[in-house]
C-alpha cells in the first residue's frame, strides 16, 4: 500500500529559503536558515529547481479552482470571477434562464438564426475557453532575480512576426573528462523561408551554432578573453570555472571541431551555494576575477592557476568584481553593503568603503582612479579610490539599483532599477572638472523591473548615443539617450529578459532569456535579424566577440553547457 502525502514543515521551509534565494532576498534566506536550523535538514542539499514554489502554488490554484468547480457529477462553466491565491473564491452568479413564454413573447425582440440561443453559446464558450487556457500564476507575486526554469505554459515555437527560430532538441552525452561539442544543424536556425533540409551531414559540420558541455551545474556567466581571442571563460553553480580553447576558423574558413578538454579552475565554495556571478578579464588578458555567492574573491591566470584569493566580504556574496581600464585595481560589490578596491599587483586590499545601507549591488569605473556603485538603497555613488566618501551622490530611484553603466566617453552613467525605470545622469563635473549639469533623463515605459542596460559601443559624429535596456516584463527597449525617447520596443521574449549586449561594432544588440531563446536585432532598422533557441531551459549570459574574422556569441545556459554561435556563417547578420 502506498503511503498518504506527506508534507513536512522542513520541506515548506527548503521550498521558502530557495524562492528568497533566487529573489535576491538574502536577509531573509538567512534568518530562515538560521532560525530553522536548515544546515541540519535532510532535504538542505537537495537541488530545488528555480521557481518550484511559484510552480506548485500555481498547480495548487488550478486544483483548487477545479474542486470550487465541480458541482455533483458536472463542472460549472459559467463562473467569470477570477481565481487569487490570497482570496477566498466565490462564484459569479448564473445566467438567468429564458423561459421559452419569455422567448417567444412578442414584447421581445426576436433576433435573426435564434439569437438569444446564440448569445447563451458564446458565455459558454468563453468559459471553456477560460478553463482550457488555465489560470495564471499571480503577476503580482514577487518575480525571481534569476530564471524559473520552467511554467505552467511553456511555448517550443517563436510565433512572433519576423525570423524566428525552430526548436530542435539534440541529443548528446558527454563524460567529466572530454568536453562534448555538438553542431546544431542548420535547419534549426532560420534561413530565411527555406524549408529543412535532409541532406548530408557536410552541412550539419557548416552549422553555425556549437554546444560544449563540461559543466556539471548550471552555467551562469562566461566571457571571452579581450587578447587571447580563442580563450573563453565560463563558470556554473558549483563555483567550477572552465577556460575553453575555443580557435577560430582557419584560412579556408574550416572550423577545428576536436576541442581540447577545457582547464578547470575548481576551488571549493566556502558555503554551501558556490553560484559564480561574476566573471572580468583584466585589459591585458593576464587574470580573469571571479565573483561568487560564498563571499570570496579569487583571480585565477590563464592557465587556471590561483593568482590571489580573499575572504573580506565575509558577511555577504560578491555580486561583481570588475578590473580598471589599466588593471592596476580590481573593484568589487558585495551583499554586505561595501565595495572593496583591490592592488592587484601588490595581491591586497586597498580600501573597503561601506557606503550602502544594505547591499552593494554594482560598480563600474569611470576612470583608473573613479569608480560607480549601485545599491539597494537605490542610490548611486561616485567614488575616488583614495577617497573612503562619496565625491557625489545620485538620487531618485525609487527602489534597489540593480546595475549602472558608464557610456564610452565616461561623461554620463546609466542605472536601472527594480521601479521600472532607468535613469542618465551626468558625471563631466566629476569626472572631467567641467561645469555640473544635474539634469536627468528618466526613462519609463517598462512594466516591471529593469534588470540590465548597455550602451552602443560607438555613436557616428553628430548623432546621439544610443541604449538598450531589459525588463522581466519580457521586453527590451532601444533608446535615445539625450531626448530619453523610446524608439523601439521589442516584444519576443515569452519569459524574463536577463541578458543583452550590443555588438562591437555596434550595428546589432542581442538579448537572451529565461524561454531559451536568443534573439539579435539590427540596430538601424530596429527589427529581428535572426534568433536561436536552446529549449526550454533559460539562457543566462552572452558575451560577443569581433575581431578580425572572428563574430561570434558565447552564451552561457542553464542546461549544464556552453553555446558558441559563429555569426560570420548566419548571411541575415552579414
Amino acid at each position: 500500500m502506498v503511503d498518504p502525502l506527506q508534507i513536512t514543515a522542513d520541506e515548506v521551509n527548503c521550498l521558502i529559503y530557495a524562492y528568497f534565494r533566487d529573489s535576491g532576498f538574502q536577509h531573509s534566506a538567512f534568518v530562515l536558515r538560521a532560525e530553522s536550523h536548515l544546515e541540519h535538514s535532510p532535504h538542505f542539499r537537495k537541488h530545488v529547481p528555480r521557481g518550484e514554489l511559484v510552480e506548485l502554488l500555481s498547480k495548487a490554484l488550478l486544483f483548487s479552482e477545479v474542486e470550487a468547480h465541480w458541482k455533483g457529477d458536472s463542472m460549472t462553466l459559467s463562473c467569470r470571477n477570477p481565481f487569487n491565491i490570497l482570496e477566498h473564491h466565490v462564484c459569479s452568479a448564473p445566467p438567468r434562464p429564458i423561459s421559452r413564454s419569455r422567448a417567444t413573447s412578442p414584447r421581445a425582440p426576436i433576433m435573426p438564426n435564434g439569437g438569444a440561443s446564440d448569445h447563451t453559446a458564446t458565455t459558454s464558450e468563453v468559459s471553456l475557453k477560460r478553463k482550457a487556457s488555465g489560470t495564471p500564476a499571480s503577476e503580482e507575486a514577487q518575480k525571481e532575480k534569476r530564471a524559473k526554469t520552467s511554467s505552467p505554459i511553456e511555448v517550443d515555437l517563436d510565433t512572433r512576426p519576423g525570423p524566428s527560430v525552430e526548436p530542435r532538441r539534440v541529443n548528446a552525452s558527454t563524460t567529466a573528462d572530454q568536453p562534448d561539442v555538438m553542431h546544431v544543424p542548420k535547419e534549426v536556425m532560420e534561413s530565411g523561408n527555406a524549408a529543412p533540409s535532409s541532406e548530408s551531414t557536410e552541412r550539419d559540420l557548416e552549422a553555425p551554432v556549437q554546444i560544449l558541455k563540461g559543466h556539471k551545474a548550471e552555467v551562469f556567466v562566461c566571457a571571452w578573453n579581450p587578447v587571447h581571442r580563442s580563450t573563453l571563460a565560463s563558470g556554473s553553480r558549483d563555483s567550477v570555472v572552465h577556460l575553453w580553447n575555443v580557435p577560430g576558423p582557419d584560412q579556408n574558413g574550416d572550423v577545428n571541431t576536436q576541442l581540447d578538454p577545457p582547464l578547470t579552475c575548481a576551488y571549493p565554495s566556502k558555503e554551501e551555494q558556490g553560484d559564480l556571478t561574476s566573471l572580468d578579464w583584466s585589459s591585458d588578458g593576464a587574470l580573469l576575477a571571479i565573483g561568487c555567492y560564498d563571499s570570496v574573491l579569487r583571480i585565477c591566470d590563464t592557465e587556471g592557476k590561483l593568482y590571489f584569493m580573499h575572504t573580506q566580504h565575509d558577511k555577504g556574496p560578491i555580486f561583481a568584481a570588475r578590473f580598471s581600464p589599466g588593471g592596476r585595481w580590481l573593484v568589487t560589490a558585495s551583499l554586505d553593503g561595501s565595495a572593496c578596491v583591490w592592488d592587484v599587483q601588490g595581491k591586497r586590499l586597498h580600501r573597503q568603503y561601506t557606503i550602502h545601507k544594505k547591499c552593494c549591488l554594482d560598480v563600474d569605473w569611470l576612470s583608473d582612479s573613479e569608480f560607480a556603485t549601485s545599491g539597494s538603497d537605490g542610490l548611486v555613488h561616485i567614488m575616488n579610490v583614495d577617497n573612503p566618501r562619496p565625491l557625489k551622490t545620485f538620487s531618485g530611484h525609487k527602489h534597489e539599483v540593480n546595475q549602472l553603466r558608464a557610456n564610452p566617453s565616461k561623461t554620463r552613467i546609466a542605472s536601472c532599477s527594480d521601479d521600472a525605470t532607468a535613469r542618465i545622469w551626468n558625471i563631466e563635473d566629476v569626472v572631467y572638472s567641467r561645469p555640473q549639469d544635474d539634469q536627468v533623463i528618466v526613462l519609463t515605459g517598462h512594466q516591471q523591473q529593469v534588470s540590465t542596460l548597455a550602451w552602443s559601443p560607438n555613436t557616428p559624429s553628430g548623432e546621439h548615443e544610443l541604449l538598450v535596456t531589459s525588463s522581466f516584463d519580457q521586453t527590451a527597449r532601444l533608446w535615445d539617450s539625450v531626448t530619453g525617447q523610446c524608439l523601439r520596443v521589442f516584444h519576443d521574449h515569452k519569459s524574463h529578459v536577463y541578458n543583452l549586449t550590443f555588438s562591437p561594432d555596434s550595428r546589432h544588440f542581442a538579448t537572451a532569456g529565461g524561454d531559451g531563446w536568443l534573439y539579435v536585432y539590427d540596430v538601424q532598422s530596429k527589427e529581428k535579424r535572426w534568433s536561436y533557441s536552446t529549449g526550454k531551459r533559460g539562457i543566462f549570459e552572452i558575451s560577443w566577440q569581433q575581431s578580425g574574422n572572428l563574430n561570434r556569441l558565447a552564451m552561457a545556459l542553464e542546461n549544464r553547457s556552453v553555446a558558441i554561435a559563429d555569426l560570420t556563417r548566419i548571411p541575415e547578420l552579414q
